[in-house]
């Protein structure tokens, strides 16, 4: 590894360093933040594009809930592989999670119990819920390959090679174009089932781009020729300890958009509400991604002892501040109409449903940013219990919002489910920054 990619620590992290490092990830999320707005719009053009929508965001709310336990995977790999012996474990540690997660998806795919949960518990309605049900179906490769890719990309983050990561994300959106085209135009399955191919064959594809670019790194990791950082003889006994509450963060936390279905699907105007959701959640993910991004930034450059976080911090306050303004900027002026009629393909009713709940969300991408430094100083310090705990808080806190905004005062169920989102972020931002006041050392 390069002083470069990681700055030892008598050197200074430039502003510069830091973006530069920052770039291929954010270009990555930035990518896959695309995906929700193409197949939205893609899917707002077939037939029955309400129910279509609906279903593709009950289908997408539902993957990302299964492969909840793998998303940290890439921090955990950043953060714990060393050497050879941190990689082996690890990779067993990580196959097992992917084995259970796929495992998890098929058994909700057995019919009775799915009928029991999603039309049943989750109330979604008879129409939307068929077509959730052939959705899944497609999804069935999505948590394994999730896990397999975000595992090697934590390698490859590690070693400093960001780039490598970003060009795994332009397969993935080639992948998945073809795919969502053959969908459209050859097979003519139905818009949320277009939706589910695309983004299962990309991921799919993505994963295997994965193992191919990383192949010179982990062998160099096997082989003891790469110096990631002094080796240290972990245990699974560790790693569990270390990743589950990473996991259990990310399964509290993905239980948001489920619950906010079920609460929807209850409300007041819940099919324009369900159909919008999806829309205004890329929108909102394209400018929080960014932010996102930043995470592995903050764990792979923040130094052994902390000696690099200033100058993440004031990268963060510059980024979250441009990225508020980018969702301000569709928000509030003409390009609302631009994006939810000429891109996304709504009707004008459904993009008046979508316009406030994205006017209530603008300082969410300032605020992931935040979250995202925050819980890299914690992952850092080894204290990720305080993560999880944030995101039992805030999804208390999303509860209790929409159950006063949509079932006591009635409003809209969009507009009620991003305002809990919103509150929900609020009080995990305000946990986290207590828990890291203190983490930090002072020397």
């Amino acid at each position: 590894m390069t002083p470069a990619h990681h700055p030892r620590e008598s050197e200074r992290l430039t502003q510069r360093a830091i973006l530069f490092f920052w770039l291929p990830l954010a270009a990555t999320w930035i990518m896959m933040a695309m995906e929700g707005p193409f197949l939205a719009a893609i899917i707002a053009r077939l037939p029955e594009p309400t129910y279509n929508l609906a279903a593709h965001g009950v289908t997408f709310a539902l993957a990302i809930l299964i492969e909840s336990p793998v998303i940290m995977l890439m921090s955990a790999a950043t953060s714990v592989v060393k050497d050879r012996v941190s990689f082996i474990k690890l990779r067993n540690f990580s196959r097992a999670l992917c084995l259970g997660t796929t495992l998890v998806l098929l058994v909700v795919l057995i019919p009775p119990l799915y009928e029991v949960l999603i039309p049943g518990a989750m109330g979604v309605p008879r129409p939307v819920a068929e077509l959730t049900y052939g959705a899944l179906w497609f999804m069935l490769p999505w948590p394994s390959a999730i896990g397999y890719r975000r595992f090697l990309q934590g390698v490859l983050i590690r070693s400093g090679k960001t780039r490598l990561v970003a060009y795994g994300t332009v397969i993935r959106l080639f992948a998945m174009v073809a795919a969502a085209l053959v969908g459209f135009f050859v097979l003519g399955i139905p818009g949320a089932w277009v939706g589910a191919l695309s983004l299962s064959v990309g991921v799919t594809v993505e994963a295997l781009a994965a193992r191919w670019m990383a192949g010179e790194t982990v062998r160099s990791i096997l082989d003891g020729e790469l110096d990631i950082g002094p080796p240290r003889d972990v245990s699974y006994g560790e790693i569990a300890k270390f990743y589950w509450p990473l996991a259990l963060t990310s399964l509290i936390g993905l239980t948001v958009q489920p619950l906010l279905t079920f609460f929807m699907g209850r409300s007041i105007a819940p099919v324009e509400s369900l159909a919008v959701f999806p829309v205004v959640h890329s929108l909102s993910f394209f400018f929080r991604s960014m932010g996102l991004a930043f995470q592995d930034t903050a764990i792979a450059l923040m130094g052994e002892r902390f000696e690099h976080f200033t100058e993440l911090r004031r990268f963060a306050a510059g980024l979250g501040a441009s990225t508020s303004l980018g969702l301000a900027l569709v928000a509030f002026t003409p390009l609302s109409d631009v994006y939810f009629v000429g891109v996304s393909g709504l009707t004008p009713e459904l993009a008046r449903f979508a316009l406030t709940p994205t006017r209530v969300i603008v300082l969410l991408p300032a605020m992931s940013v935040l979250l995202s430094l925050q819980r890299a100083v914690l992952v850092e310090t080894r204290q990720t219990q305080h993560i999880t705990v944030a995101s039992a808080a805030e999804v208390a806190t999303v509860a209790l919002t929409f159950s006063i905004l949509g079932f006591g005062f009635d409003l809209v169920g969009a507009t009620a489910a991003f305002s809990a989102f919103f509150a929900g972020r609020l009080m995990s931002n305000a946990y986290l920054a207590l828990r890291c006041r203190g983490a930090i050392p002072k020397d």
